[in-house]
């Protein structure tokens, strides 16, 4: 893999983009089961990839962070997304934690193992003493996965628009 790594677990690695990767993230985000949870909730178009990858550029360049694609450790395939990006809805900028992966992915434990690691990385990097995840109210999956790294319910909120519930993680 020639994309600059950072993190790996024993079964996946976080890389950072290549400016040529909006096609793989428009797959990823292709069906409404992959993006039914998402703010819009709509299959995204190129364009929307592309402004994605754009602003994930950005955000590692202003705050060191963003989401960054994921690959399966042993053949390099890409299956999904994961990182923190600045939740500025909230009015403070707080890290979010968030993650998406791809559909034929689902339920081999990746969400779990990719949230734990990048929980331990971000405190290890000393970002902030503490940071947010949001899922929508009728996604357990994720809720599941949020709980099971440690993270704590802590309100409901809107996102985009849209109802969700707010969980926290601090230091």
């Amino acid at each position: 893999m020639s994309d600059a790594i950072i993190l790996e677990t024993p079964r996946l690695v976080l890389a950072m983009w290549n400016k040529g990767d909006a096609e793989m993230i428009r797959q990823l985000h292709s069906t409404i089961e992959t993006t039914r949870y998402l703010s819009g909730a709509a299959p995204w178009t190129l364009e929307k990839a592309e402004e994605r990858l754009k602003s994930w550029f950005d955000e590692q360049a202003r705050d060191g962070a963003t989401k960054y694609k994921m690959l399966l450790r042993d053949d390099g395939r890409f299956i999904g997304r994961a990182g923190f990006s600045r939740f500025q809805e909230s009015g403070r900028g707080e890290f979010e934690l968030g993650y998406s992966i791809r559909q034929d992915a689902w339920g081999n434990g990746y969400a779990t193992e990719i949230a734990g690691a990048l929980a331990q990385w971000f405190f290890s990097r000393g970002f902030a003493r503490e940071f947010i995840a949001f899922t929508h109210p009728e996604n357990a999956a994720s809720q599941r996965v949020l709980q099971k790294i440690g993270m704590r319910y802590e309100a409901p909120i809107t996102v985009g628009g849209a109802p969700g519930l707010c969980f926290r993680m601090s230091r």
